[in-house]
């Protein structure tokens, strides 16, 4: 599997497209969010949150397993791009604030986009760091 991850989708062009998908989803503006009628999801966009930036850091990541890196300096970037990921959701949420309409600044909203930034850590960490030291990164 995460060879497939790896030949398919740890491509650069991967984890640019999605966070471009990530700041244009958090710049829209409040009346172009579609309002749920009759079936509801409560909290549904706190799930959108822990999805956009949890895929943010896992896809980052799985482009950074791709790179010739000693398995030290590629744990560093991992944590590197988890911070990056917080520090991004916290700056869309005051960009939310201030500059886009009908949105408003929601902590809530940052918490979804911290847990999902650890998701992605974690399961980056989980599934790639095994099959890189299988490979010998630590060797580099």
């Amino acid at each position: 599997m995460v060879a497939f991850l790896r030949k398919y989708f740890g491509n650069l062009y991967i984890p640019l497209i999605w966070t471009i998908c990530v700041v244009i989803g958090c710049c829209l503006p409040g009346s172009m969010i579609p309002k749920e009628q009759g079936f509801k999801i409560p909290q549904f966009d706190k799930l959108v949150h822990v999805t956009m930036f949890g895929g943010f850091v896992f896809l980052w990541n799985l482009y950074l397993t791709n790179r010739s890196l000693a398995l030290p300096r590629l744990l560093g970037l991992f944590f590197l791009f988890y911070m990056l990921s917080n520090i991004f959701g916290i700056s869309m949420e005051i960009v939310q604030k201030y500059w886009i309409p009908g949105r408003d600044y929601d902590t809530y909203d940052i918490i979804a986009d911290m847990f999902g930034a650890g998701i992605g850590f974690g399961v980056s960490g989980q599934l790639f760091i095994p099959v890189l030291v299988k490979e010998g990164a630590t060797k580099k």
